[in-house]
């Protein structure tokens, strides 16, 4: 039986995760690219490890299931945002992945105050759009840092995390309207 400090520790890996946000958008902002991208590269380890421990030894916990999704999309959004601040990113990309976010949380409240609790488990589609995501990030930074050829990618994954955040937007709201509609048919 692990130690109770033990069971913790994925929760302590996704604080970690979320204390990184300032250092890595400090050092965006300073185009300090190479570093950024060894700090993302460690917060996204720490995101793999947490996700880990808490399934292969069951140290799952009810503010682990709230803060760990909380640290991913903080890291995200303020990567974009330093990002287009430095002009390594359109503007008109961060504002689509904030409104596919704000779009998605904003109907599921909507739900719950008119029918009630809703269970959304994420679609293949919207774990693709993430991974599009967190992988335009690495590849910036890779390109800006490490590696110029990698320029060749970005406008390529530009578009493709464009039209993921439309598909998968488009997909949720289609699935809660449906969740809607079912609800209102048993009432």
């Amino acid at each position: 039986m692990p130690q109770r400090w033990m069971r913790q520790l994925p929760n302590a890996l996704t604080i970690m995760r979320m204390l990184l946000v300032v250092p890595i958008a400090w050092l965006l902002l300073a185009e300090r690219f190479g570093q950024a991208l060894g700090l993302f590269a460690l917060a996204g380890a720490s995101d793999a490890l947490d996700g880990f421990l808490a399934r292969r030894f069951a140290w799952t916990s009810r503010v682990g299931a709230m803060i760990d999704p909380l640290a991913d999309k903080l890291l995200l959004v303020t990567s974009y945002l330093c990002l287009s601040i430095t002009q390594v990113i359109p503007w008109w990309l961060t504002v689509l992945v904030l409104a596919r976010d704000t779009f998605i949380v904003t109907g599921v409240m909507l739900y719950r105050h008119l029918v009630g609790a809703l269970r959304i488990a994420p679609t293949v589609l919207g774990k693709l759009s993430t991974v599009m995501q967190i992988l335009l990030v690495l590849v910036a930074l890779i390109e800006l840092s490490v590696w110029a050829a990698f320029a060749d990618y970005r406008p390529l994954l530009i578009v493709a995390v464009a039209v993921l955040a439309i598909c998968s937007a488009a997909q949720y709201g289609w699935q809660g309207w449906r969740h809607y509609r079912h609800a209102r048919t048993l009432e």
